[in-house]
């Protein structure tokens, strides 16, 4: 199966060091076309990615600019599929991938403007951290290569260890290395994979801060997780990917609000399901409610108004509850739900 694209425009690549033109407002798109000019950072139009007869992402577009943006979804949705792509690691098999206004794959310029930090354990063991980093600076071409890798191992605070092999580091020491060696060369554009993998809670805080700095001074930062609660606290703006497929976008509120505002099915177990049922049925919200095997399941459109709800009915019956349990709030059935919206 082929596509057929068509001619990328060549846009002007910054020498490395040399200043360059911000890029416009971030923006998220799907489904629409993508402006001509300024070019966002990142565009995406329409990409699929396939392996034979397994798509890993399905016909997807949206455009970033500064800020942080969370691409959320559950393992083996395609986020890193999406990631590798955009880095030039893997060419779309349908579609256009561009960064900074250039086709991202088969186009090494591009990292000038972009810092990778794969999920993927990639570094030599036997390098420091330091000279992993220096290592990156020198394929930069940066012309004081040891104190852009000094600069960016103060950066992640790991001075301490700079100069151990990697192979001695902790997963959240070998996360920071790999940030180290994305950030040497000042990148606008940073895309990471899973980045809080392995890191303590004072780890996530520093990162989380050093990531928000970067944002607030126009960089553009993409990073993966299937973790809900890492991209509320640090995105922006949200991409939830389900299946290969861009399941919903936009603020994390307006996200949390498409997540919250679905079905949601609770089990009962309480001293008088039957009456239970009867008073909760009498509520709006409720349009459902089935005793199978001495389980009560009661099916609601509004999460927060049966979590108050509950409690005040079954003390006004004079019914003890015993157990209650929502059955369909894992990660999996949320994208589900989205992506059959």
């Amino acid at each position: 199966m082929t596509s057929e694209m068509p001619p990328e425009a060549s846009t002007p690549m910054p020498e490395p060091g040399s200043a360059a033109p911000p890029f416009p407002a971030a923006v998220t798109v799907p489904d629409a076309p993508l402006p001509d000019a300024p070019f966002p950072a990142i565009e995406l139009e329409h990409v699929s990615r396939w392996y034979g007869n397994v798509v890993a992402v399905n016909d997807i577009t949206f455009a970033l600019g500064p800020g942080v943006t969370g691409l959320l979804g559950p393992n083996g949705a395609g986020k890193s599929t999406l990631l590798h792509m955009l880095s030039g690691l893997l060419a779309p098999s349908a579609g256009r991938v561009r960064v900074a206004g250039r086709p991202a794959f088969g186009d090494p310029t591009i990292y000038r403007d972009v810092g990778l930090v794969p999920e993927r354990e990639a570094v030599p063991g036997y390098l420091s951290g330091f000279e992993f980093a220096l290592l990156n600076a020198e394929l930069q071409g940066l012309t004081d290569a040891r104190a852009a890798a000094e600069r960016a191992i103060a950066t992640v605070d790991l001075v301490d260890a700079a100069h151990r092999p990697i192979r001695t580091y902790s997963k959240g020491m070998r996360q920071r290395a790999k940030l180290a060696g994305a950030l040497v060369h000042d990148p606008r554009i940073l895309l990471l994979d899973e980045p809080f993998n392995g890191m303590d809670p004072r780890q996530r805080i520093h990162m989380m801060s050093l990531l928000r700095e970067m944002a607030a001074e126009g960089r553009v930062i993409l990073f993966s997780s299937h973790i809900l609660e890492e991209v509320e606290r640090l995105a922006d703006a949200v991409l939830v990917v389900y299946a290969g497929r861009l399941a919903a976008s936009g603020d994390f509120r307006s996200i949390r609000r498409l997540m919250t505002d679905r079905p949601h099915r609770f089990t009962i177990r309480s001293s008088d399901d039957r009456t239970l049922a009867s008073r909760l049925l009498a509520d709006p919200a409720i349009f459902g409610a089935e005793l199978v095997d001495g389980v009560l399941s009661i099916r609601t459109n509004d999460y927060a108004g049966f979590t108050r709800l509950i409690a005040p009915a079954a003390r006004a019956a004079g019914i003890r509850l015993l157990e209650v349990t929502p059955t369909d709030d894992s990660l999996e059935s949320v994208f589900s739900y989205l992506v059959r919206r």
